[in-house]
């Protein structure tokens, strides 16, 4: 049987959110046309569904998607649905153009009613620690509320990961007047993982990890926190058949700890950015501002 692939939509910009249009088009087309995004060379990505094993869809807003119909009409045309929804509390600072925590979790609600909640894998990520003129702050407050509406419709697990101060983080946030990232010293790492792995447990989910093998490495043993994959081919096979390769993705963080899969990304920075304009974002335009 030939090997399909999975189509990433996208880690690089939010297409559910801003660019379903464009995406269709693509699919209608039978093919994606992307830009390397350090090379700027093109690639063909094939896009039928004889092509397609599963499309895996990011966002932190799927509202536009679900209002269009996108997704039936994705379906209908056979091609497999997964879905990385980033649900983090409510948040101007670090997300601030993202719609209430309430209507996102009527999103999630309505992603597991139509495509069941096995198909949609919940994103708490990053966990931000930063300080302000009030003080030490971090965007923890709504996690165990995010959880308990979401073990309530059948979602089984959460990713998580801490934030990587990055360069362009600090340079974007310069001009902030009494801004600071702060980086947790491991044990606080240790502490708040172990925290969010007892309250999902009392609801019966899971909680794992992404790219953070220095803090798996540091947890007990009994700990009960896992390494997990974003682009979980093995899990797609079992949760839809047919064939898949289970090579590890060598674009990804391997290093780090990213257990994703291989799998083609069809968005782009430049051509198509994103609005979320989320402060921690390695891909936020405004990074050199």
């Amino acid at each position: 049987m030939k090997k399909q692939i999975v189509i990433s939509a996208s880690r690089r910009t939010d297409i559910p959110a801003f660019y379903m249009d464009r995406f269709m088009a693509g699919i209608e087309r039978g093919h994606f046309i992307v830009k390397n995004p350090f090379n700027r060379e093109s690639t063909v990505v094939p896009a039928g569904p004889e092509d397609v094993h599963t499309i895996v869809l990011w966002s932190k807003d799927f509202g536009p998607f679900l209002t269009g119909d996108f997704g039936r009409r994705l379906w209908q045309a056979g091609y497999n649905l997964f879905f990385n929804f980033t649900l983090n509390s409510d948040n101007d600072v670090l997300e601030p153009n993202i719609p209430p925590l309430s209507r996102r979790l009527d999103q999630a609600a309505a992603l597991c009613r139509h495509y069941g909640p096995q198909t949609l894998q919940w994103r708490f990520d990053p966990i931000c620690f930063y300080r302000t003129p009030q003080g030490e702050q971090n965007n923890l407050n709504s996690f165990e509320h995010i959880a308990e509406n979401l073990a309530e419709i059948g979602v089984g697990w959460c990713v998580t990961s801490f934030a990587d101060i990055y360069a362009k983080m600090r340079r974007r946030t310069a001009a902030m007047a009494g801004f600071k990232w702060i980086d947790p010293p491991m044990d606080q790492k240790i502490s708040i993982s172990q925290r969010m792995q007892q309250v999902l447990e009392k609801l019966g989910m899971n909680l794992y990890t992404c790219c953070e093998k220095e803090v798996l490495e540091a947890l007990p043993r009994d700990a009960k926190i896992l390494p997990s994959a974003c682009i979980p081919n093995r899990y797609l096979v079992e949760l839809f058949g047919g064939n898949l390769s289970f090579q590890q993705d060598a674009g990804q963080r391997k290093q780090q700890g990213c257990g994703c899969m291989t799998a083609r990304d069809i968005g782009g920075y430049a051509d198509q950015p994103c609005y979320h304009n989320c402060l921690y974002c390695y891909a936020n335009p405004k990074a050199g501002n």
